[in-house]
């Protein structure tokens, strides 16, 4: 059985869902794990949002852990919470200490996890751009993809390193950008700056919203088949590394991990069935 730690600072519905999918997932055997503890830098009071994350969790029963990176911050000077990232993952890890997860998830958690953290788990980070795709923030992703007129995007999960954004590969999952409605939107926007598109409709704009809802549907999907890659053995991870089967390194061969989109598509089809 697969021993999960869990990691967000659970601001929106997002964080809820990526949490209720796996956890449902668990339930009704669709994956051999538990759910070792939950993590946030957030505590009880201090947000709507993450006060509605920790009912779920407590629904569930798992072990909620909370350390509040803004009172921490607070407490030790101010300033950016980059001059404290390794004080405040010190005291995370004193306060997780008890549980023996096989792997992390990122779900959610906003900060960014210092060294000793990386190199103390395996963290698993999902990114909502493919391995050869645009880095930054969601927003900027898909801003890029417009910008660059992009025929592809999708997602990938890769693991926490001290270099943000650049560890090993585990997954990825493909969606092509064009075609019915998409093609619908991208003519919408024939002629148009895509900096004044921005300046003027922001998210709200229809090519924007559309590539946001279709991948925004995977994501949760794309974390599941990986840990249940995990849990089977066709990946193993150690912090900072992704290894096959056997329990060699991920060579260049691997360098945009295991491909899930026919999994992951068949698995939407079937849950919208």
């Amino acid at each position: 059985m697969l021993r999960i730690g869990w990691f967000s600072t659970g601001r929106g519905e997002g964080s809820r869902g990526l949490l209720r999918f796996v956890a449902d997932a668990i339930a009704s055997e669709k994956l051999d794990a538990r759910i070792e503890f939950v993590f946030s830098n957030r505590e009880p009071g201090e947000a709507e949002g993450s006060d509605e994350f920790f009912d779920l969790v407590r629904s569930y029963g798992f072990p909620l852990v909370t350390l509040s990176s803004s009172r921490y911050r607070r407490e030790h000077g101010g300033g950016p919470m980059s001059r404290h990232r390794d004080g405040f993952d010190q005291e995370a890890m004193a306060l997780l200490q008890p549980y023996q997860p096989d792997v992390c998830a990122l779900a959610g958690y906003m900060l960014i996890c210092s060294s000793e953290l990386c190199r103390t788990y395996p963290l698993l980070n999902l990114h909502g751009a493919l391995p050869d795709g645009p880095t930054g923030t969601w927003q900027s992703v898909i801003w890029e993809l417009i910008a660059s007129g992009a025929t592809r995007t999708g997602a990938m999960i890769h693991m926490a390193t001290e270099e943000v954004d650049r560890g090993p590969v585990l997954s990825h999952c493909e969606l092509p950008i064009t075609g019915g409605a998409f093609d619908d939107e991208h003519r919408k926007l024939a002629g148009r700056d895509t900096g004044a598109v921005r300046s003027e409709e922001g998210e709200e704009n229809g090519l924007f919203k559309l590539i946001r809802s279709e991948g925004y549907r995977r994501e949760p999907y794309l974390l599941l088949a990986t840990l249940g890659a995990v849990a089977d053995g066709r990946v193993r991870v150690r912090p900072g590394e992704a290894l096959d089967a056997n329990g060699e390194p991920w060579g260049d061969t691997h360098a945009a991990g295991l491909s899930l989109t026919d999994e992951i598509e068949t698995a939407i089809a079937s849950d919208r069935d």
